[in-house]
């Protein structure tokens, strides 16, 4: 099991989802916790985004399971403040020894109706925010000189395009760029940058009424009648991963397990990837709404 006694990690969209669960599982690992959330509406996501109770439940679970964390909210978009949510880490546990660069938001739009400020929202938080989250750790982490771990969560649609997301899979190529380029640059201070790439995970950013109607081409679809069509683009019989899966993948790159492993970029797919998700017909868009048809058939 892997020991993260003594460390900190910053995770960034620890609200809810992904990051809540990552926030927990490195808490059992032993690792403290520096959580932050913009926990408000970005208006340019029809995806309902995190409240700052979603953010106060996270810091209560992680000390109901006997760990300790800073909850913090701020937007990844904003260099001042993440340099700030690093100053209160240091203030609060003098060391960070790992970055979780996880907040993320979709907007699922046809290219040709995306909207300036959609896609502006969508590159700012998945790319931008990604970069502005590491950047200010950097420094404390090498001049702590003890090595670390920083862990991007890209996508499957950073591998591979998805259709009616140019600006996420846009992002998620990027980060995927960012990833490496920084784990060339961290070596020689033993700071190791890897990627994950899940496919769909039973979170509100999978698992919602948008991306419900735009795979089953019904308005009132629900996860029940979308889970087959999910299902049927994974090799493994499954609809989604859950997310602490994910999670388990983040507390393994974390720990000294995996101290020689750099610059990877780890599919947790469900063989989504293996069995090849999209074909020209899946990704026709519908661009008068019209279609009765979901997404695949």
């Amino acid at each position: 099991m892997t020991d993260l006694s003594g460390k900190v990690a910053l995770i960034s969209g620890a609200a809810r989802g992904q990051g809540r669960s990552h926030a927990l599982a490195l808490s059992r690992a032993g690792a403290r916790i520096v959580g932050f959330d913009l926990c408000e509406q970005i208006p340019a996501t029809k995806i309902p985004m995190s409240s700052p109770a979603d953010l106060e439940e996270t810091r209560k679970l992680v000390e109901a399971a006997g760990g300790e964390m800073l909850a913090v909210r701020a937007d990844v978009r904003d260099s001042a403040q993440t340099s700030a949510v690093v100053d209160q880490a240091m203030d609060r546990f003098g060391r960070i020894d790992i970055v979780v660069a996880n907040a993320g938001i979709d907007s699922i739009d046809a290219t040709i109706d995306m909207s300036d400020e959609a896609w502006d929202a969508v590159i700012d938080v998945n790319l931008t925010g990604v970069f502005r989250t590491i950047r200010p750790a950097l420094r404390p982490m090498i001049e702590a000189g003890r090595g670390g771990s920083i862990i991007v969560t890209s996508s499957c649609a950073g591998l591979t395009p998805y259709p009616n997301h140019v600006h996420y899979g846009a992002a998620k190529y990027g980060v995927i760029g960012v990833t490496q380029c920084l784990a060339l640059e961290l070596a020689a201070h033993r700071i190791r940058v890897n990627a994950l790439a899940p496919s769909a995970v039973g979170t509100d950013l999978a698992l919602n009424p948008v991306l419900f109607k735009l795979f089953t081409g019904k308005a009132d679809a629900t996860a029940e009648d979308a889970a087959p069509i999910f299902q049927s683009l994974n090799l493994i019989e499954r609809p989604w991963l859950e997310p602490e899966e994910v999670s388990n993948a983040v507390v393994w790159l974390s720990g000294d397990e995996t101290r020689a492993i750099t610059g990877i970029v780890l599919p947790l797919d469900l063989g989504f990837m293996i069995k090849g998700p999209f074909n020209a017909r899946d990704a026709a868009m519908r661009l008068d709404g019209s279609s009765s048809e979901g997404l695949v058939s």
